[in-house]
């Protein structure tokens, strides 16, 4: 295949989008922040820090050059952790080609200007690449993604020929793509399970049962539809694999990072503690930071996001969140 795709950042997730590309026959390079994962992916075809027990496909080259990653290729993946995505990008713009193709797949909200990450990317790319980016999301573990098990994702962006073009890229076997024009909704769905994720693990780590695990879900998914229409989404979207799709596996998932960050939380663990002991980041625990104010000023009442704000960052512990969670005033099942 004759285009160049780039991807930005060289993280599990990173590395496996960067992986099916290459077997896929486009000729990819990956930037990464870390040289030694540069030099193991090029010498030994293997990330020395992330999926170390994938084989990567030969054809995939790493660099620790943005110009090099991004230079002259017609689509850029975007996969740094939603707080650096902004300073990543800005750098890369200034070597991008104006009408590149980007494709976000970081999950998250910048916690200090409470945008998603296609706001972000809108501010900092040229004007033409920022119209066409696209945003990638939904249930997807890198490790069963690099090991080729079956999955589905949703590629939204405003520019229907452009997410066509994206899902044309992606598609494979095992890896089916749907497209969408409603980011907002696919973005805070990818971005708002992972706070949900944490409760459900909290919930594990108190030796509760599959009742409340099923509770946290459910719950979780209307706060997230209830701050998604507010913010402009299709309620239908967050019903679809960027929002329950992607809930139900990270809330369930034993690879979850954000499930595995409450579940520590849940057995008495400081934040500081779990997150010492993690190489990889729970984008959970800042998206709370973001979540919570982000309802606050919409004026939407999201309980749960409320108590893993507590938990994490106002001492509260996980039974008191529960408690708080089941002693709440009563009401209808449906109500805005």
């Amino acid at each position: 295949m004759s285009e160049r795709i780039g991807v930005v950042g060289a993280g599990s997730w990173g590395t496996a989008l960067a992986n099916l590309l290459a077997k896929k026959g486009y000729s990819v390079c990956v930037w990464s922040y870390e040289p030694e994962v540069a030099e193991s992916i090029n010498r030994e075809h293997r990330n020395a820090n992330y999926l170390t027990d994938i084989a990567l496909d030969e054809r995939l080259t790493a660099t620790t050059s943005l110009e090099e990653a991004v230079g002259d290729t017609a689509f850029i993946v975007s996969v740094s952790p939603a707080q650096h995505v902004r300073r990543v990008m800005m750098d890369a713009a200034r070597v991008m080609r104006s009408d590149a193709i980007v494709i976000g797949a970081s999950k998250g909200i910048e916690t200090d200007t409470l945008k998603t990450m296609a706001q972000v990317l809108a501010e900092v790319l040229p004007k033409e690449a920022g119209a066409q980016s696209c945003y990638l999301s939904g249930p997807s573990f890198a490790l069963e993604v690099a090991q080729e098990q079956p999955t589905a994702v949703t590629i939204a962006s405003h520019d229907e020929e452009a997410a066509a073009r994206a899902q044309e890229v992606f598609q494979t076997p095992y890896f089916r793509c749907y497209t969408s024009t409603d980011v907002t909704g696919v973005e805070l769905g990818g971005a708002l399970k992972n706070v949900i994720a944490v409760a459900a693990g909290m919930a594990v780590g108190l030796g509760l049962g599959h009742n409340a695990a099923a509770a946290l879900i459910t719950r979780g998914l209307a706060e997230m539809t209830r701050l998604g229409v507010k913010l402009g989404s299709n309620p239908l979207t967050l019903a679809g694999l960027a929002g329950m799709g992607d809930l139900i596996l990270t809330c369930t998932g034993g690879l979850s990072r954000n499930r595995h960050v409450g579940v520590e939380l849940g057995k008495g663990r400081t934040l500081d503690e779990v997150l010492a002991g993690m190489t990889m980041v729970a984008e959970g625990v800042q998206t709370t930071r973001a979540a919570h104010a982000l309802a606050l000023r919409s004026g939407i009442e999201m309980p749960i996001v409320a108590e893993v704000h507590a938990v994490l960052f106002e001492g509260r512990t996980a039974a008191e969140a529960v408690e708080n969670l089941m002693m709440r005033e009563p009401k209808a099942e449906l109500w805005r």
